[in-house]
């Protein structure tokens, strides 16, 4: 079980890895604050690491608590849902028939058959974004893997609980969060190619930022934009 260490009235969890440097991270939507640092590193030693990183956390707290949430959706007439960063106003078409979603201008259109129940709805739409980011997500997979000469064994799209993306580099598998359908497209880049960098350097350390910058020079703008849209309203944990 991960240790926690109390720092500054914050909860820190400590989670142990085969890496050289200490990484400190804080998760939406709660602001869930952790550490990652060598096996064989001693708790004081992360103790006193995480006491000098106490300004930069507070600060990544006050940022992430201030940031917008989305409402709890019903999934019924005139919600407001986003795609792709826009804001489109939700229609419910019942009708005989495959479930269907279409985008019409300002309108995002879901057709079900009658009577279908508010959980057979979220998970047709869910179902929805994740095929719109598996289909923006190819072409910029194809892209990027040859602009950072790298390969990349499989990419899945799946709802995830605390990060936008994530890599496995012995598998060379990317992983992207459906919630990437919500934001604006430049964001689904940026988490891409910020994991694919993850092929050439597992850390997130002064190599990683330089070949963020080499390749994508504007990336802490995407990161900022990313961090700034709305939250998805669900209670994200571990």
């Amino acid at each position: 079980m991960p240790a926690v260490l109390a720092i500054g009235g914050i909860n820190v969890e400590v989670v142990k890895k085969d890496i050289k440097n200490l990484h400190p991270t804080v998760h939406p939507p709660r602001g869930d604050v952790r550490i990652a640092a060598p096996q064989r590193m001693q708790l004081d030693t992360i103790r006193l690491y995480a006491i000098s990183k106490l300004p930069w956390l507070r600060r990544q707290l006050e940022t992430i608590r201030a940031q917008e949430r989305e409402p709890a959706r019903d999934y019924v007439n005139r919600e407001s849902h986003l795609v792709w960063g826009q804001r489109y106003l939700f229609k419910v078409v019942e009708r005989d028939g495959p479930p269907t979603v279409e985008l019409r201008r300002r309108d995002l259109v879901l057709q079900v058959r009658p009577g279908t129940d508010k959980a057979r709805r979220q998970e047709i739409l869910a179902a929805w974004y994740r095929d719109q980011v598996r289909t923006a997500a190819l072409p910029l997979l194809a892209k990027w893997t040859r602009v950072l000469k790298v390969e990349a064994g499989a990419i899945f799209v799946r709802r995830m609980k605390t990060k936008w993306g994530s890599c496995n580099p012995r598998k060379a598998t990317i992983r992207l969060n459906t919630e990437l359908a919500k934001k604006p497209p430049a964001c689904l880049e940026y988490v891409l190619v910020h994991e694919l960098a993850h092929l050439i350097e597992p850390t997130h350390n002064d190599r990683f930022r330089a070949i963020l910058t080499r390749h994508l020079p504007h990336w802490p703008h995407l990161r900022d934009e990313l961090n700034r849209a709305p939250l998805a309203h669900v209670d994200w944990e571990y």
